[in-house]
């Protein structure tokens, strides 16, 4: 029986041991923490759900149709579009073909014109005829140039897809690669943004029962310390033991694993936000529609987001849980973050009095996702670039959302697979 170490529990690296266990493979999964899920990690307390940052899911994402019981992580959904919020006024935007109560309030936004609607018709409807494989090949320009290459007002850039995008990438500047935008723009057209009942570590915690039940072995707070390979086996070293393996899999965060296999091409520089959630008692009436609340006026916060318009599991009944994003990093602490929360809600929301706004929690994320600027696919790194049977598994293989790390998962598997077979 082919044995396989697996470095690093987050999706990547329960996908590629779940798929190896179902092989036939002995596989045995080595994680540093407590619990499993990288990046995407839970806490619950005291009647409230927190997600580490704003996550949502896309169930749309081919890879995540194909690994995930969708069903069983209980989805809710945030309504299609978004509401734009600037001092003393708020709009809807929408896609009136899955939200056709949105038609009326879309048409009367004063932030598009007739000229942006007719635009986005269009991008509409080439997208949804576009095959996700092409869209892959997309990668030769910004956000930014793009939009504007396309005739979208200057107006709608600023108001709509920077916030939107700039939640999406962590980059407001719309910097980032037009492959990420139609990507996730066409995935929007067949789905909503999601959020499981018991929040995003719903995702991870399901990945590891299913990899147990095919057969694998989890090991959680085991810090692999080093790994090893020649031409024919590799080993992994942890604080009590040498492990020797047929096959390593490496599926940490990216500098772990350029520390790991020496892969210089991992991209190792990150972008980086600060999510803050609050509480508000439910008798406060906010007119979100279920949507995201962008500001389209600055970038502090970029977004709000009304989890339990979403998910009402994510708070107790009496209250709502708002998520609040602030791009970069900040200088700025905890309170005074919280601060400017209130003061934009209060702007955004006059009619409304925000003293019972409670700050619950803050998570100043470092590393959120890497960058992603045009031709960024070409530098990224093969599953099978390190030396040896040693394998990456991790979404800078791919790109930086869920569907690249589950996907770089199903991958590194097959890697191992077609390589033990050939042996």
């Amino acid at each position: 029986m082919t044995a396989v170490a697996v470095v690093g529990g987050g999706l990547a690296g329960l996908v590629t041991a779940r798929r190896l266990a179902m092989a036939g493979a002995d596989v045995t999964l080595f994680e540093r923490e407590p619990t499993v899920g990288g990046r995407v990690r839970t806490t619950h307390d005291d009647g409230f759900t927190f997600d580490r940052g704003f996550q949502v899911l896309f169930p749309a994402y081919p890879a995540v149709q194909s690994e995930l019981d969708l069903d069983a992580l209980s989805l809710g959904t945030f309504r299609p579009g978004a509401t734009l919020a600037r001092p003393g006024e708020r709009s809807a935007l929408a896609d009136p073909f899955r939200d056709p109560r949105a038609l009326v309030p879309t048409l009367l936004n004063h932030n598009v014109t007739l000229g942006d609607a007719i635009r986005v018709l269009w991008l509409r409807r080439e997208l949804d005829r576009a095959p996700v494989s092409e869209l892959l090949d997309h990668d030769d320009q910004t956000i930014a140039d793009y939009l504007a290459e396309r005739g979208f007002s200057e107006q709608f850039r600023d108001r709509f897809f920077a916030p939107f995008y700039g939640g999406i990438t962590l980059d407001r500047s719309l910097s980032s690669s037009r492959f990420v935008f139609e990507y996730t723009f066409k995935m929007l057209l067949d789905c909503e943004a999601a959020l499981p009942a018991e929040g995003m570590g719903a995702i991870p915690d399901q990945l590891a029962t299913r990899a147990r039940n095919a057969g694998g072995t989890i090991e959680t707070d085991r810090t692999v310390t080093d790994v090893r390979a020649d031409d024919e086996q590799a080993s992994v070293e942890t604080a009590s033991e040498t492990v020797r393996a047929d096959a390593v899999v490496v599926a940490t965060d990216p500098r772990s694993a350029r520390e790991l296999t020496g892969v210089e091409s991992i991209p190792t520089e990150g972008r980086a936000c600060v999510t803050q959630q609050f509480s508000v008692p439910r008798s406060q009436q906010l007119d979100t529609g279920g949507r995201l609340v962008l500001n389209a006026d600055d970038e502090r916060p970029n977004q709000v987001a009304p989890m339990t318009d979403a998910a009402p599991s994510y708070a107790p009944d009496r209250y709502h849980l708002l998520s609040a994003t602030f791009l970069g990093e900040q200088d700025a602490d905890d309170e005074a973050l919280a601060e400017e929360v209130r003061d934009a809600l209060a702007a955004w929301y006059p009619e409304n009095s925000f003293a019972d706004l409670e700050l619950l929690r803050t998570d100043r994320i470092e590393f959120a996702q890497f960058a992603q600027p045009p031709g960024f696919r070409d530098s990224l790194p093969a599953v099978d670039a390190p030396d040896g049977p040693v394998y990456l598994a991790g979404d800078y293989t791919a790109w930086s959302s869920i569907q690249g790390a589950i996907q770089s998962g199903v991958r590194a598997a097959s890697a191992v697979s077609d390589s033990t077979d050939d042996r």
